[in-house]
């Protein structure tokens, strides 16, 4: 029987991306300080459509703004580990890499009383080791990398890439990879960043974007009997009001659709059964 699954994802970034970005004015503040606010309407919405989703929150928004997260845990949904300071992972050293991991799970930990499954990388940028550390560190899936769109599949470990040389692949690994994509993120298409450098213009149309997604919907169903697609949201982007309409009737039509809505680390289990044996045993 057909199972087509949706994971609504939130990175509830708050002011930390800013942060790390250098962008510590008031005004850029503010606008990641609208992600509070937000959360209490996409957890309201959440709850009216009984959908359990996944929060990857740094830890910093954990420890800025204790009681919004302690609200999206009591609400039943997941939470992932997005960093301690929203810092790529690209960035950093092997040791700061998992110093900043570490810490975000210890935030984690205080917060809902176990170590999270699931890992999203600041700015979807991983270094060589973070595959690594995220396997030593147990946890279950990635959700960073764009090698898939519907069938997820396993991270693979010590990839090569030389220029002027054949692309080596790295040995594939325990951990599930959760794929995403830009086109799939509503910051891109709705944010308006001006910084000395570049331009994002973002501001588009709400319902067009959201048609775009349920068109990605429409062609999983049409091609794979089982698949997850996965949304990326932040709530200070989605959580204007001309947005949350739009997103509210993408949902609707979805469940109208038959979508399954399940969180990422659901679906990562589902997904690990599915490649248990297909591919020979992958190295931890």
């Amino acid at each position: 029987m057909p199972r087509h699954i949706v994971c609504l994802t939130f990175d509830f970034d708050t002011q930390s991306g800013f942060i790390a970005r250098g962008m510590t004015t008031p005004t850029p503040l503010s606008r990641g300080e609208f992600g509070a606010l937000a959360s209490r309407r996409i957890l309201a919405f959440l709850k009216s459509r009984d959908i359990a989703t996944t929060w990857c929150v740094p830890g910093f928004t954990i420890e800025s703004w204790p009681k919004e997260c302690a609200a999206v845990v009591e609400h039943g949904h997941e939470i992932a580990n997005h960093s301690w300071a929203h810092i790529p992972s690209a960035t950093m050293t092997r040791e700061e890499e998992e110093a900043d991991l570490v810490r975000a799970n210890e935030a984690i930990v205080r917060l809902t009383g176990r170590k999270p499954r699931g890992y999203r990388s600041a700015s979807w940028d991983l270094s060589a080791s973070t595959i690594d550390l995220l396997i030593a560190h147990g946890f279950v899936y990635d959700s960073s990398l764009m090698g898939g769109d519907y069938l997820p599949y396993r991270a693979r470990r010590g990839d090569v890439a030389e220029l002027g040389k054949p692309y080596a692949f790295g040995a594939e690994t325990s951990l599930i990879e959760m794929p995403i994509s830009w086109s799939l993120d509503d910051y891109p298409h709705f944010e308006f960043v001006r910084t000395q450098a570049t331009i994002l213009a973002g501001l588009q149309s709400a319902r067009t974007v959201m048609q775009n997604w349920l068109d990605e919907f429409h062609y999983m169903k049409k091609t794979v009997d089982w698949g997850v697609l996965t949304y990326t949201m932040h709530p200070y982007v989605i959580g204007r009001g001309y947005r949350m309409l739009a997103f509210e009737d993408l949902v609707a039509k979805l469940a109208a659709e038959g979508a399954i809505f399940m969180t990422l680390e659901a679906a990562a289990a589902e997904a690990k059964q599915r490649l248990s044996g297909s591919a020979g045993t992958a190295a931890s």
